[in-house]
């Protein structure tokens, strides 16, 4: 049940067991999954799922956790979580997700992106915004999971985006706050 103490991963959990119950797959992207992997260092106010809601079903599962449609959103009484449905696909820059990890937790499930990943959409505000917020993001991501990021898939990524002294630096201040494996 969603409540005033749910956490975003909580409500992440429900919300994708849900949807996946009624065939949907919800894959919890952007800043969700940042916190989903550090919940210590960011903390997002929004869960992002990519998919295609299309008839009732999908709509059904959210308001039987009690989501109500607004506008763009999808809001709950019980938390100050808002639900978030980007238009895919499931992308970071101009690579296309084809897998994702899958956590469980009793009965329930949870997609979300890969640490790796997490690390590029975080990057890529950085990229393509020169927004730091999204640097400190991806790493605090890999500060929480650096036995799980792939370094030369971000890299490779960066430099195919045009971006590789961006990445030095991200590369840098890894190195400054690494620590053991």
């Amino acid at each position: 049940m969603i409540g005033p103490t749910s956490s975003l991963a909580d409500v992440a959990f429900a919300v994708c067991t849900a949807l996946e119950r009624n065939g949907y797959r919800a894959v919890l992207t952007g800043g969700s999954a940042a916190t989903y992997y550090a919940p210590d260092a960011y903390q997002s106010g929004d869960l992002d799922f990519v998919l295609t809601l299309r008839g009732t079903r999908g709509e059904a599962a959210l308001t039987s956790l009690g989501f109500v449609r607004k506008g763009d959103f999808y809001r709950h009484p019980g938390t100050h979580f808002l639900l978030e449905f980007p238009n895919g696909p499931l992308a970071v820059g101009e690579d296309l997700i084809q897998s994702w990890s899958t956590d469980h937790r009793g009965d329930e499930v949870l997609y979300v992106l890969s640490p790796t990943d997490s690390c590029r959409d975080r990057l890529a505000s950085f990229l393509f915004w020169n927004d730091f917020s999204g640097l400190e993001q991806a790493l605090a991501v890999f500060r929480a999971r650096k036995a799980e990021v792939q370094l030369d898939v971000i890299g490779a990524w960066c430099r195919r985006e045009g971006h590789n002294r961006k990445f030095e630096l991200f590369e840098a201040r890894i190195g400054q706050s690494a620590g053991p494996a």
